[in-house]
């Protein structure tokens, strides 16, 4: 967020790398714009000038710098932590909704008039839908040339262009040079780690330390369901329902980065695909702002020192996660996966070939809401009021009357799930912290929370954790998980009896 003049020109004088991502750096006299820790040159506070976005530094008519790569950083993590209009927008226009369903659908989803979206987008970040949709095609052609062999008029159409010469003429416009010329020189430019075999793609996703992946990895590990998803050998692989087909991703440490290997049906997914991994891995966080407020709590902060940068896992899916958190209820969490896992290969979508890779566990893709219901109707193995509360949750999804996109309006959400029969304020907060990327979210009846908070010697009822984690706003999801970690990651979601999620 710019904050003013004087601290974004402190961020960039220093080079700091944590507002990577936060806003860009425009220079008058070289007409580029670059991070903030960009190691050129400072420029002149008269030729500065800072902007929120990179679509409204190439909408002031400012190209890519080379040597800084300002389009492979964090996103701003304001826009995933804002429950407004921009905020919902933002994540929207990054899942590629412009490019799938055009201003349109973006504006039908959000429930406003394309010229109000227009103007807020404008006010709010400098540039509206359409700057914004361009900028992140850019991006995305720019990663497939560097990344893949495709003929440069595939990588146009599979990055979202509508013809090669709009493809050829942004491509100058932004990074100054044109897709062949990048080509040519990728071998030393390139930020990629190149295709790790034939159809795959293989990705460096930047993040802002510290980062506590191990600690995230082990979190999602703990709760794969086989056949969807695995964690082996160091990396976590799942399966993936796009917007043009099914894919495949593998997230690993790669040291300063995390390592994504892709595998997709329809090269459109590209950026869909990398997106949805940067929310599964909360990559945009800032966790300076996490750690500074948590880390100084008396309660918290030995948990936060232990394990700095600590993030909260998301979905790639939110209509998975919301049928998962249901069919755990009242169960352990290797009873949820066993569930799961049979509701999986009863009803899933088998992965077609190249994608299936049965020996690293992935077959399938999780089953939509549809056939969720109807596996709700026949032979789920649950009982008669968990299983109503699956079948209400999947026919409310599948009629969109629930939607858990990047875009949801948060708390519409919330009471549309706490108006279900079954769905109660456990299972409405923690699909709000998971599915919806809701950073305050709250589990004060959670089970694993009260152990926790009881073992450091506090009062650990529902009321008195409510009011104990009012002095941690705006970040009581992640205090949530470093909780769960202090009970060595064994997380017990079961319902207490206090909440009668099952009517």
């Amino acid at each position: 967020m710019i904050k003013d003049f004087e601290h974004c020109y402190r961020a960039v004088k220093s080079r700091d790398a944590r507002f990577d991502g936060w806003f860009f750096t425009a220079v008058s006299t070289t007409g580029i714009y670059c991070r903030p820790s960009c190691p050129a040159m400072t420029p002149k506070p008269g030729n500065a000038s800072f902007y929120p976005t990179a679509a409204a530094a190439q909408r002031a008519g400012f190209r890519a710098c080379k040597r800084c790569r300002p389009d492979a950083v964090p996103g701003s993590p304001e826009w995933d932590a804002r429950a407004d209009l921009a905020g919902r927008a933002m994540r929207l226009i990054a899942d590629g909704v412009v490019d799938r369903e055009g201003v349109a659908g973006l504006a039908r989803r959000l429930a406003y008039t394309e010229r109000h979206l227009h103007r807020m987008l404008v006010a709010e970040v400098g540039a509206g839908p359409i700057a914004l949709a361009r900028a992140r095609r850019a991006h995305t052609a720019r990663l497939l040339i560097e990344t893949t062999d495709l003929p440069i008029t595939e990588v146009a159409f599979a990055a979202g262009f509508s013809s090669v010469r709009q493809f050829n003429d942004t491509f100058r416009e932004v990074f100054a040079s044109a897709p062949r010329e990048l080509r040519r020189s990728r071998q030393q430019t390139r930020r990629g780690s190149g295709r790790s075999a034939p159809g795959e793609i293989s990705l460096r996703l930047p993040f802002r330390s510290p980062f506590d992946l191990n600690g995230l990895l082990r979190f999602l590990g703990d709760r794969a369901v086989e056949g969807v998803e695995a964690l082996s050998g160091g990396a976590y692989r799942r399966t993936l329902r796009l917007p043009h087909g099914a894919g495949v991703a593998a997230l690993s440490d790669g040291g300063d980065h995390v390592r994504c290997v892709l595998g997709l049906e329809d090269l459109r997914d590209l950026g869909s695909a990398v997106q949805r991994c940067r929310r599964l891995l909360d990559l945009d966080a800032d966790p300076v702002a996490v750690d500074d407020l948590l880390g100084n709590d008396p309660l918290l902060g030995p948990l936060v020192r232990r394990s700095p940068g600590r993030r909260v896992p998301g979905s790639v899916d939110g209509a998975e996660l919301a049928v998962r958190a249901v069919l755990g209820q009242q169960v352990s969490v290797v009873g949820a996966r066993t569930l799961a896992r049979h509701l999986v290969a009863g009803y899933g979508q088998p992965l077609r070939e190249p994608l299936a890779a049965p020996e690293a566990g992935l077959t399938h893709l999780f089953p939509e809401p549809a056939a969720v219901a109807e596996a709700a109707s026949s032979d789920l193995a649950v009982p008669a009021a968990r299983r109503e509360a699956l079948r209400e949750l999947a026919h409310a999804l599948d009629r969109g009357d629930i939607v858990l996109d990047p875009g949801s309006d948060r708390e519409e959400a919330r009471r549309k799930l706490l108006a279900l029969r079954g769905v109660g304020p456990w299972t409405a907060s923690y699909i709000a912290m998971r599915a919806l990327g809701n950073p305050d979210a709250f589990l004060p009846t959670d089970l694993g929370v009260r152990r926790a908070v009881g073992t450091l010697g506090q009062p650990n009822d529902p009321g008195s954790l409510e009011q104990l984690s009012e002095r941690w706003r705006p970040w009581r999801s992640y205090a949530v998980q470093h909780l769960w970690s202090s009970l060595d990651g064994v997380v017990d979601e079961r319902k207490t009896k206090r909440e009668k999620e099952i009517a």
